[in-house]
This record gives C-alpha cells, sequence and structure tokens, in this order.
C-alpha cells in the first residue's frame, strides 16, 4: 500500500494520520509495513484522507485521480 508514500510527501507522522483518521499510530504503523490489511471502512477513509483513489492506494494503478 502507499500509505507511508502518501503520508511522508505530506509531512505527516503517523500520530497524526492516526488521530485525524481516528485509528492508533499503531494500526497505521501495521498498515504501512503489510503486517495487518485495511479493512474496507478503513480504505475508504484513507483515500479520501489523502484524494486519491483505492486503486492507487493499494497500488492497482500508478495514477491517483478518483473517477467520478
Amino acid at each position: 500500500m502507499r500509505l507511508k508514500e502518501l503520508r511522508k510527501a505530506r509531512g505527516i507522522s503517523q500520530l497524526r494520520l492516526g488521530m485525524e483518521l481516528n485509528m492508533c499510530q499503531n494500526t497505521i504503523s501495521r498498515y504501512e509495513t503489510g503486517e495487518h490489511e485495511a479493512g474496507y471502512a478503513e480504505l475508504i477513509a484513507i483515500a479520501d484522507y489523502f484524494d486519491v483513489s483505492i486503486d492507487y492506494l493499494l497500488e492497482r494503478t500508478d495514477n491517483p485521480e478518483i473517477n467520478k
């Protein structure tokens, strides 16, 4: 998942992102390391936060644009 890349590009710590998304810092860390996979609701929240598509977040495409 591109979560770490997106987070670092914005200069956001895991702790701050967790607070913004109402998640624990440990959860963000586990998503970034691949130790745990995000569920549907979490994927939507992360994609909405960074304004990217879920496919981009999951590295299924290199196009971050959301098709609406």
